[in-house]
């Protein structure tokens, strides 16, 4: 009766070393899971900063006048920027290529500096 009584103990602290280490592994998931959202904060500044309101892969488009263009579209109609709408404009722009560092293909790279003085441009800023 006595072995029962061991083995009852034993497999009562197994079971408690189980449950110890499900929390902790969870626990680690919700830290791993903030230093996600911490990692992206370059994302998060596009969409939540008080800079502008951008349309959906406005970097993307061919060509650099339709990037300035729709710069220039959401800095204007932006509610939410506290500077001028050019230097709003050109601010997000040299963000983008800035955050995209060397992974930013040549050829993208030299459409978007295309698209700054194309938005001095379109903005009288010669």
């Amino acid at each position: 009766m006595a072995a029962r009584k061991g083995a009852a103990r034993k497999t009562a602290r197994k079971s408690a070393r189980k449950s110890t280490a499900r929390s902790a592994s969870t626990a680690s998931r919700k830290r791993g899971a903030k230093k996600t959202t911490s990692k992206r904060w370059s994302q998060r500044v596009t969409k939540e900063s008080d800079a502008l309101d951008l349309k959906r892969g406005v970097f993307k488009l061919t060509s650099a006048k339709k990037i300035a263009a729709s710069l220039k579209t959401s800095a204007e109609h932006s509610t939410r920027r506290k500077s001028g709408a050019y230097r709003s404009a050109l601010s997000m722009l040299t963000f983008y290529i800035n955050r995209a560092g060397k992974t930013l293909p040549k050829t993208e790279r030299s459409r978007l500096e295309r698209a700054k003085v194309e938005l001095k441009h379109q903005f009288g800023r010669d």
